[in-house]
């Protein structure tokens, strides 16, 4: 799991932002689940993988599209 802290102190997205963003990565990426955690101040996604699924968190939206695309690339 990828782990950024700090991220709860930044201010929390408009739900309509957060809304925007996830529909965006979902789109991007069939198949993975994306949301914000409100008690965390983190984006989240559950990738499914061969083996399993896997959990990431970020603290930015563009961090979290990264971390998708590297443990996708990883298999």
């Amino acid at each position: 799991m990828t782990v950024q802290r700090g991220a709860a102190s930044q201010e929390e997205p408009s739900p309509a932002a957060q809304a925007a963003t996830v529909r965006g990565l979902q789109e991007q990426f069939p198949g993975v689940r994306v949301w914000y955690g409100r008690a965390t101040g983190s984006w989240w996604a559950m990738v499914p993988l061969g083996g399993g699924s896997r959990l990431l968190e970020a603290a930015q939206p563009q961090a979290l599209r990264d971390s998708i695309m590297q443990v996708r690339a990883a298999g």
